[in-house]
């Protein structure tokens, strides 16, 4: 089956990988991107891979000040033309049936730029992320540290996708501690003069570079995306680097943007990469990934097992 379509045939021999482009797809309809299907999905995933709060966030929220929304990740499914929330179900490729469909996907991409594999197309630390939102919900601006194709399923959505190539929407620094810490970045309305609004509806898509600025919203009606994400070596490189600065910096060292000492660079990645290879086998268990997550990023970065009883909170209406 066939899913996916560059409006522009030139696309992904031109702007991929460094410019946003629309596109086609045909996973409108797919049974594995339905409610009840990802109902049962939300039972099966580990706590961790579900995240969710309130869909009446700022486009400037702070990460801190997320409003939560006061139901349980599986009645959030089953009630989400009411439930005024936003979530998204992450690394749904864990899962046998969601990854046969990711992989045919992105190999559809790799034949159409001449390649044979994934590997060999530079699809490296593959991904999905599935998207289930109340009507007129907002994700806040944000960059990704990731490349990323994302597919409208059901529903219509505004998607705002911003020109940073000079950095004068988000600085070195802004995109480290995004890539680092949480994917927020501080938003001024000037930036519009930047942006690019693709709306977007079942069956249409955007593919979004590395690290370029966006926030979304839904329509009037409930919303199901996906979204088919991943690492090319470069992009991996750059994040390591950025990890490794971010640790310098919180202990007051000054660190210069990837790139401008390559030499350094590399010994960062070294570091960087034995260190992540003693830690991996921790990460099997949801309670360590829960506590690495909050040593690397912060005290808020479990926000979401936050208790309502304790945070900014809006009921399901």
């Amino acid at each position: 089956m066939k899913f996916f379509e560059p409006t522009d045939a030139a696309a992904l021999t031109q702007a991929f990988p460094h410019l946003p482009f629309a596109l086609k797809h045909r996973f409108a309809g797919n049974p594995l991107l339905t409610l009840p299907k990802l109902a049962e999905l939300v039972r099966d995933l580990p706590r961790d891979r579900l995240e969710y709060n309130s869909g009446k966030a700022a486009i400037d929220q702070r990460p801190e000040t997320t409003p939560t929304v006061d139901l349980e990740p599986e009645e959030i499914v089953h009630n989400i033309e009411t439930a005024g929330a936003w979530m998204v179900l992450k690394s749904v490729e864990q899962d046998q049936a969601y990854r046969g469909l990711i992989d045919e996907a992105l190999m559809e991409v790799a034949r159409m730029r001449g390649f044979g594999s994934l590997k060999a197309a530079g699809f490296e630390d593959i991904r999905g992320f599935i998207f289930v939102s109340s009507a007129n919900s907002t994700t806040p601006f944000h960059a990704d540290a990731d490349e990323n194709f994302f597919f409208q399923v059901h529903g219509d959505k505004y998607f705002h996708v911003y020109d940073n190539r000079d950095r004068s929407i988000a600085s070195e620094e802004a995109l480290e501690t995004s890539a680092i810490k949480h994917r927020n970045l501080p938003y001024d309305p000037k930036f519009d003069a930047r942006c690019t609004t693709y709306t977007l509806k079942p069956g249409d898509g955007v593919f979004v570079p590395y690290q370029w600025p966006h926030w979304v919203r839904t329509a009037g009606s409930y919303s199901i995306s996906l979204s088919l994400t991943w690492k090319s070596k470069e992009v991996r490189r750059r994040n390591d680097i950025f990890a490794v600065n971010a640790m310098l910096r919180g202990v007051g060292l000054p660190q210069h943007p990837p790139g401008t000492h390559p030499m350094i660079d590399t010994a960062k990645i070294a570091l960087f990469r034995a260190a992540a290879a003693a830690v991996e086998p921790l990460r099997k268990s949801e309670t360590m990934r829960r506590t690495l997550r909050r040593i690397v990023k912060g005290k808020d970065a479990n926000y979401y097992y936050r208790d309502p009883q304790k945070q900014p909170d809006v009921k399901a209406s």
